[in-house]
């Protein structure tokens, strides 16, 4: 385990592996570096890059700050691409992909960008998020929140929850469950129904790919096709037979292809 102080002297703590350019990993919600699925996708990816993949503040071995804001997430990101070297390609999943997106376009130092499927809603196809779902986060107690987040936010059935409880890594999703009001402020207004908002995206330069996988559902299709084209320069993949927790063989070829 290596450490970076990020701005505000918050630890962030990653892991390094691999030889070749940076390549920084970023993981959507309830997922550290030790846990979800990009320890598997930064092996699949280190025999071609210098693969870091860091703890999002306030999850494993990183610090936390009292307050939270989005810009403090952003000072972390670029404390790893400084720690890399100075610049890096960047990976982002779900609510990271959102992360890397907002970096590339506060002019972070990325070289080029894959954001797989950040869980953006620009259309009325699926069930609204409530607008209030920060608030509403905050307030519940982790095993709750966790059920919302799923149900409310991705729009999993109740009972898919529900079996989740039985899993062990249910236990682990709780240890971090303080950070989905996080998450869910990394997504700001994209995620309530209306459409994509171009002007948030106009400043990045950087060439991005924005993926998605085959199985996933329509809702989150539409939403990485209108991020693409809301872009500049933006190029649209389909990754044939996943969903959103995409497989490390699947998406490890699209990243290398893109960024090499």
């Amino acid at each position: 385990m290596f450490t970076v102080a990020s701005k505000d002297g918050t630890t962030i703590a990653y892991d390094r592996r691999g030889s070749g350019p940076a390549l920084v990993l970023v993981d959507g919600a309830l997922c550290s570096r030790a846990q979800g699925p990009l320890p598997e996708l930064a092996e699949a990816l280190a025999d071609r890059f210098t693969v870091y993949n860091y703890d999002r503040r306030g999850r494993g071995d990183s610090g936390d700050a009292p307050e939270y804001a989005v810009e403090r997430e952003l000072e972390d990101l670029a404390a790893i691409i400084e720690a890399a070297g100075g610049s890096a390609y960047v990976y982002g999943t779900s609510s990271g992909a959102a992360l890397a997106l907002r970096a590339a376009a506060a002019g972070l130092p990325i070289e080029k960008l894959v954001a797989f499927e950040p869980p953006y809603v620009v259309d009325d196809s699926r069930r609204q998020i409530p607008r209030s779902w920060v608030a509403d986060l905050q307030a519940l107690e982790p095993g709750d929140a966790i059920k919302y987040f799923f149900t409310k936010g991705i729009g999993l059935p109740g009972i898919v929850v529900t079996m989740m409880r039985l899993m062990p890594a249910w236990k682990q999703m709780k240890a971090i469950a303080h950070t989905l009001p996080y998450d869910a402020r990394m997504l700001g207004g994209n995620c309530f129904g209306d459409p994509m908002d171009a002007a948030q995206w106009a400043s990045i330069e950087q060439p991005v790919l924005v993926v998605n996988g085959g199985k996933s559902p329509g809702w989150m299709k539409t939403s990485t096709r209108a991020l693409a084209a809301a872009v500049p320069g933006a190029r649209h993949a389909e990754v044939p037979g996943q969903n959103h927790v995409v497989r490390a063989s699947a998406i490890a070829p699209v990243i290398a292809d893109w960024c090499e």
